[in-house]
Formats: structure tokens, sequence, C-alpha cells
């Protein structure tokens, strides 16, 4: 029945426009009384986004199942790629629905309500798991909102191709740019970056001085006592 009214509504909405379908419209058409509408849905704008208290409930899932040997950027940017599992299940809907919220604004208001809840779902994780840490609390904030706004970035360019590019490659990419700033910083015992282990020792001698001082001087330069 729930599958029944989305399909309804939305069936209504492009037919009408969504202002001037009502719930009596939508019930109507899938055959059931408003009970039974507001029995799954509260409100109209809701049934616009059937999915989302699902998706958000398996994020909260997902990031409680945490460990502390995970990399929380990259726990994050995982807990991201669930929103856009939804929303490439169906892609038809989700283009329809996308192009319905940008004619709407009451539906891009509802529709930021929503992702905020996802920020703050993502905020809570990592101040979890920064706490402590100095400005742990705004550290979790800005990378909680940097992980939205780079899944968003991917998620439209996927929704205004009309769903036929390539939405995991989209939202990946974009992504990979909060894990390239936020993520791990490489560890101050190895290696610095883009240096090889095996380094190059140049040294400089007088020509004609004894093998020993040429040797001393190698040992010197590599930070050795000369025996």
């Amino acid at each position: 029945m729930r599958d029944s009214l989305v399909a309804a509504a939305f069936q209504l909405f492009l037919e009408r426009g969504y202002e001037q379908t009502t719930v009596d419209d939508i019930v109507a058409l899938a055959g059931v009384g408003r009970r039974s509408f507001f029995r799954y849905f509260p409100s109209k704008e809701d049934v616009v986004f059937p999915d989302h208290e699902r998706c958000l409930a398996d994020m909260t899932e997902f990031l409680g199942r945490s460990g502390d040997a995970d990399d929380p950027v990259a726990r994050v940017c995982d807990a991201a790629r669930l929103v856009l599992r939804m929303y490439a299940q169906n892609p038809t809907f989700s283009v329809q629905r996308y192009r319905l919220t940008r004619r709407v604004p009451g539906l891009r208001t509802y529709e930021l309500s929503v992702v905020w809840r996802y920020e703050r779902a993502l905020a809570e994780y990592l101040r979890g798991r920064f706490a402590g840490q100095r400005d742990g609390t705004l550290r979790a904030d800005v990378i909680a909102a940097a992980v939205v706004a780079a899944h968003n970035n991917g998620l439209r360019s996927w929704l205004r191709s009309d769903g036929k590019s390539d939405a995991t490659a989209e939202v990946d990419h974009a992504l990979a740019h909060v894990q390239q700033a936020f993520g791990p910083s490489p560890d101050p015992a190895g290696p610095a970056a883009g240096s090889t282990e095996d380094d190059v020792v140049v040294v400089i001698s007088r020509r004609g001085a004894p093998m020993w001082r040429v040797v001393q001087e190698i040992e010197t330069t590599l930070g050795r006592d000369p025996d």
C-alpha cells in the first residue's frame, strides 16, 4: 500500500502539479482511505521522500557498528554512499523527484531539513570519535558538512544527467576530495611524502684525498660515528 500511495502521488504530481494535488486526490487514485495515507505519511511532503527515514536508520546503524580501527573519515564517506545507493536503486523516481523539488520551494525547504538530519548523524558519530581531541567538535562538524556537500555535488551531477551518468563514479570523485583533505596524516615515523627508502648521498672531497678520509666524510654525512 505504501508503494501504491507513492506511485499514485507522483502520477498526479506529474499530471496536475504538486500544489494542485491534494491528499484526497492521492487516496482516491490509490483506492484507499485518508487514514491509510496518514498511517504511512504524516504529510503530503513526506510522500515525496518516502525512503529517507529508512535510509537514515540504516546510516545510523552502519555508523554504530564502527570499530576503533576504522578510519572515521572513510567511515562517514561510506555512510554517505548508503544515501547514493538509495537514489540509484530507482533512477526514474529519483530524477522525477529532483525535478519536482526544483519547481516547488516548499519541497526544497523540506529536502534541506532531511539533508540536515543526515549531516547531524555524521557529526554525532565523528564527535564521539574525536572526543577529547583539540577542536574535536569543530573538526567533526566541518567534516560532516564537507561529506554532505561532496555527496550532494556528485548526486546532483548524476540527477542532472537524467540518471545516465555513473552515479558511483560521480560521488566517489567528490568524496575523494574530502578524504584527501581530512583523511589520516602520513606516519611521521615513516619516509617523507615523495621520498624513497633508498636515499642518495653525494659527498664532495678534494682530489687526492686518502680513501680513509673519503670514507670518514661519508660516514659523518650519514650520521654514523667513524670507527
